[in-house]
């Protein structure tokens, strides 16, 4: 009789629901690549607390993730980019355009920001936090992340964009994707410079209470 051989074990679902929907439309060799970005930051963030942001060097991140720097400037074009950039534009694009097409935009936003917070808090609340006290702290940061590419404009403008089924912006549209991305980056902020002692979701919550308001109680 035969032996039976052994079957390839099939990789370990994911139970962080972010990563599972970040990982949902990549090929496996797309999954790879991004959890070896991710391990990447990961460990850049340990070293980033432990010996500080301008006392770490690509070489020293490179090391602690096992790959080599120029692996690194694949994945990442500086070490700036390694704290500005994410992959969670892709989930919170999906929420956005999951949500009813007749919902005010403002409404969209503040349910699948919160929904999406609350995930990453679960899951990843001392990444989350490391990473926007670094952009408080590290001026280069702070300035980096109202550059284009890194402003979460550009993702409500391609939301508002593909609801309305057209290739360019409109003015209305360019100042509500403003509007909202400034202000939730303030929420982010705010909550980043208090230590993460405040509930974040309560902060983006009251943030869209006063844009729904037009600032009538400020």
């Amino acid at each position: 009789m035969t032996p039976k051989q052994p079957t390839a074990a099939l990789p370990d679902a994911p139970t962080n629901p972010v990563q599972a929907l970040l990982e949902a439309p990549l090929s496996l060799r797309e999954r790879k690549k991004l959890k070896t970005r991710q391990t990447i930051r990961r460990e850049a963030y340990r070293l980033f607390i432990e010996q500080g942001y301008e006392n770490t060097t690509v070489e020293q991140i490179a090391a602690a993730a096992e790959v080599s720097p120029s692996t690194f400037f694949r994945y990442f074009a500086t070490k700036d980019d390694l704290v500005l950039s994410d992959e969670y534009d892709p989930a919170m694009v999906s929420a956005l355009l999951a949500r009813p097409a007749d919902e005010p935009f403002l409404t969209s936003c503040r349910e699948a920001l919160i929904g999406l917070i609350r995930a990453l808090l679960q899951h990843e609340r001392q990444e989350l936090l490391t990473r926007m006290r670094l952009v408080t702290e590290v001026p280069a940061l702070r300035a980096g992340l109202d550059r284009s590419g890194n402003s979460p404009r550009d993702l409500y403008i391609t939301v508002l964009t593909r609801r309305a089924g057209v290739e360019e912006p409109t003015y209305d549209m360019r100042v509500t994707a403003a509007a909202i991305g400034a202000a939730t980056t303030e929420a982010v902020l705010q909550w980043a410079a208090g230590d993460g002692r405040e509930d974040i979701a309560d902060l983006v919550d009251h943030t869209f209470a006063l844009l729904g308001s037009g600032f009538a109680g400020v």
